[in-house]
């Protein structure tokens, strides 16, 4: 489980940041298939939920593994 949400927090972190950078600078995308998660016309305040979204996934399983929970 802790696996897992590490690597979801990781995607959703770096596809927001991705999807900023490519609305404001640049049209590179690394994980391109996260902008269909983002509502037409509320880009900018969909990635940053996402990145604050993969943030408190990663907080949550820091904490999972401060506790020594089981996967």
């Amino acid at each position: 489980m802790k696996n897992s949400l590490g690597f979801v927090s990781f995607v959703l972190i770096i596809g927001g940041l991705s999807g900023l950078l490519s609305d404001h600078l640049w049209g590179l995308r690394l994980f391109g298939f996260v902008r269909y998660l983002v509502p037409d016309g509320h880009q900018t305040l969909g990635y940053c939920v996402m990145i604050g979204t993969g943030v408190l996934l990663a907080i949550g399983t820091g904490l999972l593994d401060r506790l020594g929970g089981e996967d």
